[in-house]
C-alpha cells in the first residue's frame, strides 16, 4: 500500500534551515549554549506571528471509490436470455433485472430470499407477507391483507400483476419470475449475455446498493489511525475534494504470510476500513475508481506555533527561532512538538502568541 506523508520529518527541517543559511547560537566556553540576548544586527526582512491554535498531523493512503453490499443473482428460468439490466444501471422494485424466452425475472424487495413456489395453499410464511407487500406497493391487490397468508385475494393479485409484465398468468410466483433483494440495486457486472443459454441456478448478474462507499486496506500497524466517526478527506481521481467519516473498522486482519505463502511474496497484513462520504453525488458515477483518503494521525490542541521555515538549527544542536522585536533580534532556543498545515509547534521560555519571528525570504 502506498502511504503519502504530509509533513517534513525533523532531519529534514534541520537540513533546509541550515542551507538556507540561518543563524545558530554561539557556544560559550564551557560548550553550552549560552543565554540569547539581543543583537545589533537589522530585524530580519520577512516575519511571520507565533499562532495559538490546533495542529494536525495527516497521512494519505489509498482506497477505493465502489458501492456497497455486493450480492450474486442467479436465474430461475430455462432458455435464451434475450435481456439483461446494462452494467451501471438502477433497478428498482418491479423493474426487470433480466429476460429468458422474453419473459422477465423482476426485483422486489425483501430480506427472505424465494426459495420456494407461493401459490394458494402453501403454508404462512414471511416470504407470503414479502410478496404482498410489494403487490401492494406496486399498486395490486387493494382488497389483500398483507399478512403471512397466501389467500383467493393473493392469487388475484398475482393474475393481474403477471398479466401486466407479461407472465404466464398462473397465479403462482417463482424464482424463474421474482427475485427479492432487500432494495434498489445496481448491476455491477453482468455474467451472461443476449444469446446466452441460461439454466436455473446459473449466476446471471453480480448487483450492489446504491450506497457509496470508500473501501481502505490499512496496514495493521496503523490500525491506531482509524476511529469510527472520524472525518476524513477523500480526494478523487480528478482532484475533487469530499468529506467523509469513517464507517466502519474490519476486526479481522487479512493478508500476510501463510503456510501456503512462497518465501518474499508476503502481503502487508490489513483491516478493512469503509468511509462514508458525506456528499455521494459529487463522487459521479465512479466505480473501483483510485482514491487517495487523508486520515488525521496526529492532533495537538492550543499549541503555540510557527511556520516551519522559522525554525533555525543551532550549532549545539536543537532548534531555534528568531524573536524580532523593534529594531532588534535574538535567537531563542525552542522544544518542537506536533507538525501539520506546514506550521510547528514550539514551546519555551518567554514565547507567547503574537510574537513575530524570523523567515527566510523567498
Amino acid at each position: 500500500m502506498r502511504i503519502r506523508r504530509r509533513v517534513l520529518p525533523a532531519a529534514g527541517i534541520a537540513v533546509t534551515a541550515i542551507l538556507a543559511g540561518t543563524a545558530a547560537v554561539t557556544m560559550t566556553g564551557g560548550g553550552r549554549a549560552g543565554p540569547p540576548g539581543p543583537t545589533a544586527t537589522a530585524p530580519a526582512a520577512n516575519t511571520a506571528a507565533i499562532e495559538r491554535g490546533d495542529l494536525t498531523d495527516t497521512v494519505s493512503v489509498d482506497g477505493t471509490l465502489t458501492y456497497v453490499g455486493e450480492r450474486k443473482v442467479y436465474g430461475g428460468a430455462a432458455g435464451t436470455v434475450t435481456w439483461i439490466a446494462p452494467e451501471g444501471t438502477v433497478v428498482t422494485r418491479g423493474r426487470p433485472l433480466i429476460k429468458v424466452d422474453r419473459e422477465p425475472q423482476v426485483l422486489m424487495y425483501g430480506w427472505l430470499p424465494l426459495y420456494r413456489t407461493l401459490q394458494l395453499g402453501v403454508s404462512d410464511g414471511t416470504d407470503v407477507e414479502q410478496l404482498e407487500r410489494n403487490l401492494r406497493k406496486l399498486g395490486y391487490g387493494d382488497d389483500m391483507t398483507v399478512d403471512t397468508d397466501f389467500t383467493y385475494a393473493t392469487y388475484q393479485a398475482v393474475l393481474e400483476w403477471q398479466e401486466d409484465r407479461g407472465l404466464p398468468e398462473t397465479g403462482s410466483v417463482d424464482a424463474s419470475q421474482v427475485v427479492f433483494l432487500p432494495g434498489p440495486v445496481r448491476v455491477a457486472d453482468a455474467r451472461v449475455e443476449v444469446g446466452d443459454r441460461a439454466a436455473p441456478g446459473q449466476q446471471v448478474l453480480t448487483v450492489t446498493s446504491t450506497r457509496r462507499t470508500v473501501h481502505v486496506d490499512l496496514e495493521a500497524d496503523m490500525q491506531a489511525l482509524a476511529r469510527k466517526g472520524a472525518t476524513v478527506t477523500v480526494e478523487l481521481p480528478d482532484g475533487t475534494e469530499l468529506k467523509g467519516k469513517i464507517s466502519e473498522i474490519g476486526t479481522v486482519v487479512e493478508g500476510g504470510s501463510g503456510e501456503d505463502t512462497a518465501p518474499g511474496d508476503e502481503e502487508e497484513p490489513t483491516v478493512g476500513v469503509e468511509i462514508t462520504l458525506a456528499s455521494p453525488k459529487k463522487a459521479g458515477r465512479l466505480d473501483q475508481a483510485p482514491v487517495s483518503v487523508t486520515l488525521i494521525s496526529e492532533r495537538a490542541e492550543g499549541v503555540l506555533s510557527v511556520p516551519i521555515e522559522a525554525l533555525l538549527a543551532l550549532r549545539e544542536g536543537g532548534f531555534g527561532v528568531e524573536l524580532v522585536e523593534g529594531g532588534t533580534t535574538k535567537i531563542v532556543a525552542v522544544e518542537t512538538g506536533a507538525y501539520g498545515q506546514g506550521r510547528v509547534e514550539i514551546s519555551g521560555a518567554g514565547l507567547a502568541e503574537g510574537m513575530k519571528v524570523g523567515v527566510p525570504q523567498r
